[in-house]
């Protein structure tokens, strides 16, 4: 018994004396950040961008008159245009010592000037020289002949759940702010952007904290914060969404060398490989994207891709999720030519892929039209919608006969009794008379109602430009 004891006493003091060595053996914790920051901090910028915000009121916006009459242009002359500035607080980084910084798009968004704060005082204005509403990134060019202190990029793909994080940023406008925190997963989808595959972290990231970088305990970028989640975004509750940076510093050496991006395209629209299609389709397992449909001449329908299609592999990468194949595609250099391997009929087969330039696609340059100016709009309270003014423009794109003349829809809002009717159809004639314009339409319907009637006699194009008639009873 005694033989016993002593050798259970002698194994305790060997797993006692174990343990310290088996800690020893994994990354040290931190007893503190300060070395790090401190030599973090004159490379990360705080970002102020300012942009004029104009409101028009009339007082006299509620009087109807007919149209021609000189009573319409007169009370015109009482529009009352007020300005304001607005300005958004950011945060950035320098990675050139020229004074290239990196920064959220939706910082600088619109802005008419730019201010870039190092060190917390010195203040110097900058310029875009290029950014990516897509990715949600931005490159800046401080105006200024000094040299900058600049971090480096590191490799996002080696982080893991677990290591340890230090975010420095200007929330709420308090510059050079240092928060640490782990990271708490990878490879998050939260539907904020077409390419997302964010880190989430609970190093602390609040509002002005965009744009600002995540390091590593090396000191390197793995990260730009960019968003967070909490009740009504309005503070940090321990989960912040951050771009990779090998993500970021693809799109980021276009925008300095390019001014723009240059992302593959392959030219279908794609949807989610269910696990009931996957039944169908003879499948082990969801998995893959699944084409919707393909864009005419696009390269994929030039390689002899088709709707139906599922595409499981890119380039030699496995395509697991929808998801997964915009970023592929995206990442891919413009000219390469890929193998797709592609189900079809219950069968793998590969297709070869010469890559298109999403920038010069039809569907990108009809998603990046300029925004309709939302000032020309006129509410209908009675219908429960707004519209516009048919021009030159719809006529020409729509290919509608040329003397056409009526209103665009722009806004349906709930209770309309317009069931029939819906956003971009084109109301001409509202009981047998042709409509001019918004002003003319809100006469019709003032004077309709009026009279008490209690039918709308509508012609509309549609969407496709068909023309018919409906009709709409009134409450």
């Amino acid at each position: 018994m005694k033989i016993y004891k002593k050798v259970f006493h002698y194994c305790l003091i060997l797993i006692v004396l174990s343990l310290p060595t088996s800690f020893a053996n994994a990354k040290n914790i931190p007893s503190s950040f300060a070395d790090l920051a401190e030599k973090l901090m004159p490379s990360v910028v705080n970002i102020a961008s300012t942009q004029t915000i104009k409101t028009t009121s009339n007082p006299f916006k509620n009087f109807q008159f007919p149209p021609g009459s000189p009573f319409e242009d007169m009370f015109k002359e009482f529009n009352r245009q007020t300005e304001r500035k607005a300005t958004a607080l950011g945060s950035g980084f320098i990675i050139d010592r020229k004074g290239i910084v990196v920064t959220n798009n939706h910082v600088i968004q619109g802005a008419e000037d730019i201010i870039v704060s190092v060190n917390g005082s010195t203040e110097y204005k900058a310029k875009v020289i290029g950014t990516d509403p897509y990715m949600d990134l931005a490159v800046l060019q401080i105006v200024s002949d000094e040299k900058f202190e600049t971090v480096s990029f590191g490799d996002s793909d080696k982080a893991r759940v677990g290591d340890w994080v230090i975010a420095i940023g200007n929330p709420y406008g308090f510059g050079g702010t240092v928060t640490s925190g782990i990271i708490s997963s990878r490879n998050r989808d939260i539907g904020l952007t077409r390419y997302d595959d964010f880190i989430q972290t609970d190093a602390s990231i609040n509002q002005g904290n965009s744009g600002g970088p995540l390091f590593n305990l090396d000191g390197e970028v793995i990260g730009i914060n960019t968003a967070i989640w909490g009740p009504g975004q309005s503070g940090s509750i321990g989960i912040g969404f951050a771009i990779p940076s090998n993500s970021a510093s693809h799109v980021i050496s276009q925008l300095i060398e390019f001014g723009e991006t240059k992302r593959g395209w392959l030219g279908v629209r794609i949807q989610e490989v269910t696990k009931e299609i996957a039944e169908v389709e003879k499948l082990k397992k969801p998995e893959g994207a699944l084409v919707a449909s393909v864009s005419e001449n696009s390269p994929a329908d030039k390689a002899g891709i088709k709707a139906g299609d599922i595409i499981l592999e890119f380039d030699e990468k496995s395509v697991d999720t929808m998801r997964t194949l915009p970023k592929l595609v995206a990442q891919t250099k413009v000219g390469k030519r890929v193998t797709v391997k592609i189900w079809r009929n219950q069968k793998l087969i590969s297709k070869r892929v010469l890559l298109g330039r999403l920038e010069s696609s039809k569907e990108f340059k009809a998603e990046n039209k300029p925004e309709p100016d939302t000032s020309k709009y006129v509410k209908v309270e009675n219908l429960k919608i707004s519209v516009r003014d048919l021009d030159k423009n719809d006529i020409s794109e729509r290919k509608l006969p040329k003397n056409t003349t009526g209103v665009v829809v722009t806004e349906m809002s709930e209770g309309s009794p317009l069931i029939f009717v819906s956003v971009n159809d084109v109301i001409v004639e509202l009981q047998k008379k042709k409509v001019i314009n918004s002003n003319h339409f809100l006469n019709l319907i003032k004077e309709i109602i009026d009279n008490g009637e209690k039918t709308l006699y509508l012609a509309i194009y549609n969407s496709r430009n068909q023309r018919s008639y409906i009709t709409v009873k009134l409450k």
